[in-house]
């Protein structure tokens, strides 16, 4: 929509930039925040958040260059593209694993650090959506509906045509998984569930707002986008993951009981 915001002499502030920028600083404001107030240590947030964020942008890279391996090799002049050229779920599976990794490395359990971080991820992907929305990337199909934006600078969306706001939807989704995610962790203290339940949920609204994009080249495996393909086994991963948690397999969290020692350790103080 207005992708360039502001120019200072040659440098150029670009939204969709400057809203993954405050995506990722909220992203790991509020990551630390839960972990300090769930007992765990805040201070490995920092460098688990710079993990995340290498492997994400390493995964997301990948996962760009496979589903357009045949335009690549064509043109491989399109990856020196920085400002395109980026799948989100390629993203999420490379953050996945270097979180994965860095608690590997760090002797931390993942589903602890996993269940703290991943509402910080559904808001950074909320506000990262909004930058779709200035750059005109991942745009939606055309319509009649009054429900329509019309790009007319666009480097990325048809210009003059009517579509639906495919990137506002994901953003308010987005908004409200983050915000559920937190209900749900605030309510339970089963380990893996919050995590489980981003992947069921994200999943899920991920499969049918494809429906509603209008940006085709982003591949296809038979009848559905590779982001539908993909969306099925996070689906089924999500699926155990859940099943497990509530089964008790996973355990508690750790942060749990250290809160509930704490609390132990106040009241015989008191005695």
């Amino acid at each position: 929509m207005y992708n360039d915001l502001f120019t200072i002499g040659k440098f150029t502030v670009h939204g969709y930039g400057l809203m993954i920028g405050i995506g990722v600083i909220l992203c790991y404001i509020m990551a630390e925040f839960r972990a300090r107030r769930k007992g765990l240590d805040h201070e490995r947030i920092f460098m688990l958040t710079i993990f995340c964020l290498i492997f994400g942008a390493i995964g997301s890279k990948v996962l760009y260059i496979l589903t357009n391996l045949k335009n690549i090799i064509a043109d491989p002049s399109v990856l020196l593209n920085f400002s395109d050229g980026w799948v989100l779920y390629g993203g999420i599976i490379g953050g996945i694993f270097g979180g994965w990794l860095y608690c590997r490395i760090k002797k931390m359990n993942f589903l602890d650090y996993f269940d703290i971080a991943i509402p910080s991820v559904a808001l950074a992907q909320g506000f990262g959506r909004i930058g779709c929305f200035l750059a005109g990337c991942c745009y939606g199909n055309e319509t009649t509906s009054a429900f329509s934006v019309t790009f007319h600078n666009s480097d990325f969306a048809p210009n003059g045509v009517p579509l639906i706001p495919t990137q506002l939807m994901s953003s308010a989704f987005d908004f409200l998984l983050c915000l559920l995610l937190i209900f749900i962790a605030a309510k339970f203290v089963k380990r893996g569930l919050v995590c489980g339940t981003y992947m069921l949920v994200y999943s899920v609204g991920r499969f049918i707002l494809e429906f509603f994009r209008g940006d085709m080249a982003r591949g296809h495996i038979g009848v559905l986008s590779t982001s539908q393909f993909i969306a099925i086994f996070i689906f089924i991963a999500g699926l155990i993951v859940v099943f497990l948690s509530i089964k008790g397999k996973f355990g508690e969290r750790n942060s749990e009981k250290v809160s509930k020692e704490s609390v132990e350790a106040n009241e015989t103080d008191g005695i």
